[in-house]
């Protein structure tokens, strides 16, 4: 196996890690104690699994910037700022995890202290402002990360590395799942299921680069945009 292939496969057993911590992340370790209707009782029951997710989403975050690194030499063959917009949105995508993060322990640490008070209708009164702040947070590193995705999906199409049919799904996905947040943001219902196509096409890519790779043709090594 060349350096090429063996690259090309790293990266998409790394985009499949990525998938697998976030689905454990907001679906096993944080999402269903931290957004559901008796958070700050479930918060701390389930402190260990808060701070889990919050190792788990900083080694995605860094995950992402490393592909963002490996895909750099690959994209700059056809398009150098494209390579560097993919690297630079990854690293704003990796500040969005860390603000979320903090956010998410920031609701655990009131949760424990509101455990902890005697006299807590004052904390109560306050709970409103921790939940609204790790939901919003929450709600900016998803707008953020359809960013990177968009460049992603956007750079495999314009250098022509996959199936035009993969490349143009992922952006059309990413553009439903922009869609879906931002009726997310100003509170208006039926958007989460505009998620589901993006789901489909980050479980389906990483098992594409895995087994199947990029495409090489010389006319890559010959497509340059200054």
């Amino acid at each position: 196996m060349n350096s090429s292939k063996k690259t090309t496969r790293t990266i998409g057993i790394l985009f499949l890690i990525i998938f697998i911590s976030g689905i454990l992340v907001y679906q096993v370790l944080r999402g269903p104690f931290l957004f559901g209707d008796d958070y700050l009782e479930n918060a701390v029951s389930n402190a260990d699994k808060v701070v889990n997710s919050t190792l788990l989403s900083f080694l995605g975050g860094v995950l992402t910037i490393i592909i963002s690194v490996l895909l750099l030499p690959i994209f700059k063959k056809f398009s150098i700022k494209l390579a560097f917009l993919y690297l630079a949105f990854c690293i704003l995508n990796f500040i969005a995890i860390a603000t979320e993060s903090y956010s998410a322990m920031s609701l655990l640490d009131f949760s424990i202290e509101f455990g902890k008070a005697e006299n807590n209708a004052i904390l109560e009164s306050l709970s409103g402002v921790y939940y609204n702040n790790h939901r919003s947070a929450h709600l900016m590193y998803l707008l953020t990360s359809c960013f990177p995705v968009f460049v992603l999906y956007y750079s495999l199409f314009f250098g022509k590395l996959v199936p035009k049919a993969i490349s143009i799904f992922g952006i059309v996905a990413i553009i439903l799942m922009f869609i879906s947040v931002l009726l997310s943001i100003f509170n208006i219902p039926g958007g989460s299921d505009l998620m589901l196509p993006l789901a489909i096409t980050q479980l389906f890519l990483p098992f594409w680069l895995i087994f199947k790779g990029f495409k090489t043709t010389s006319e890559h090594t010959e497509m340059k945009i200054s």
